[in-house]
């Protein structure tokens, strides 16, 4: 090859390197050019959904598209996290999880369908909180030393249930388990609306659910509150002592988080990390946080909020080893 060809070729290539390169970039500026879809972590009606729509419809203002609200449950959001996984990294399709999802599945399911780390990549984190120990009221429990006494007397005879093997109540649980030597059955569920129905019904007497979706039952007395997890009373559960306050020190705070699939262009992480970031500290979604049970989370970078979830995952993974959870 001649050095005059070569050179040719080396400017084609330039060229056509520095091309595809403008592209991707007037691409993402362009960006959103048609409506996004949200694939959410649990099932309609749960808190995860809840809390999706929430941030879903002021964003779609900001972003002027649609943002379609897409639950998946099952699996402790294996499923809603492998769609997204499998996704195309190009901005229209975005995952909704909570902590446990992100957190846990790793250790519970040894074999997932996706690399949680490589696959999934953090934007934001949305609201801060613990989650819920409720009772039918037929039970006549009124806090975790009532549910703690019966399941000593009564070993094996007390199930409890929470949204699927490997979720934050399922953990929670074994460790009270562990704490304090009981025997009682675990009833994982599909869905938490599944859960909660159950509760009420009382086909299964006590689990663990998320922070917001049994509120309105605990209010009418078809549900009681026995505890809450983490760091603080939340907003709208203020007269709840936590398990900490009762005696047993769980005091981790979950979350849910924003991610993208894999090969997202920077930019389109960056624009919806400042605008959720910027919508959690407004009044109006700050009130609908806090109205949830939830409160607004610090302001973080994406890179930050990888981080946050590298700590978080030290513990909860760490918790999950312990009282040897995993996937049955």
């Amino acid at each position: 090859m001649s050095h005059t060809s070569l050179q040719r070729r080396t400017v084609l290539l330039g060229g056509m390197l520095l091309g595809a390169g403008a592209r991707a970039f007037a691409s993402a500026d362009a960006w959103p050019g048609r409506p996004i879809r949200l694939v959410v972590a649990g099932s309609a009606g749960a808190g995860g959904d809840i809390f999706a729509r929430l941030i879903a419809d002021p964003l779609s203002r900001v972003l002027k598209q649609p943002i379609v609200v897409d639950p998946k449950p099952g699996a402790n959001g294996l499923i809603a996290c492998d769609t997204v996984a499998k996704a195309a990294g190009d901005g229209y399709t975005l995952l909704f999880a909570p902590s446990s999802s992100i957190l846990i599945n790793p250790v519970i399911h040894p074999k997932l369908p996706y690399d949680a780390e490589k696959d999934l990549v953090p934007i934001t984190q949305v609201g801060a909180a613990g989650i819920l120990l409720v009772a039918n009221p037929g039970t006549g429990f009124r806090n975790l030393a009532d549910m703690v006494a019966y399941a000593k007397a009564n070993p094996g005879k007390l199930a409890y249930g929470s949204w699927g093997t490997g979720s934050s109540g399922h953990l929670a649980m074994e460790g009270i388990k562990a704490h304090y030597g009981l025997d009682m059955p675990h009833a994982p569920y599909k869905t938490l609306v599944t859960e909660v129905s159950d509760i009420m019904a009382n086909n299964i007497s006590v689990g663990f659910t998320d922070i917001a979706s049994p509120i309105p039952h605990m209010r009418a007395g078809r549900l009681v509150g026995l505890g809450q997890t983490g760091s603080q009373r939340w907003p709208a559960t203020q007269d709840l002592p936590t398990l900490a306050e009762q005696g047993y020190k769980f005091e981790a705070d979950g979350w849910y988080g924003v991610f993208a699939p894999a090969g997202t262009p920077a930019a389109v992480i960056d624009r919806l990390n400042a605008e959720i970031n910027r919508l959690q500290k407004t009044d109006e979604v700050r009130q609908r946080i806090e109205g949830q049970n939830m409160v607004v989370p610090p302001s973080r970078s994406a890179k930050e909020f990888a981080a946050s979830i590298q700590r978080d995952a030290a513990i909860w993974q760490g918790l999950a080893r312990m009282t040897a959870l995993k996937d049955k």
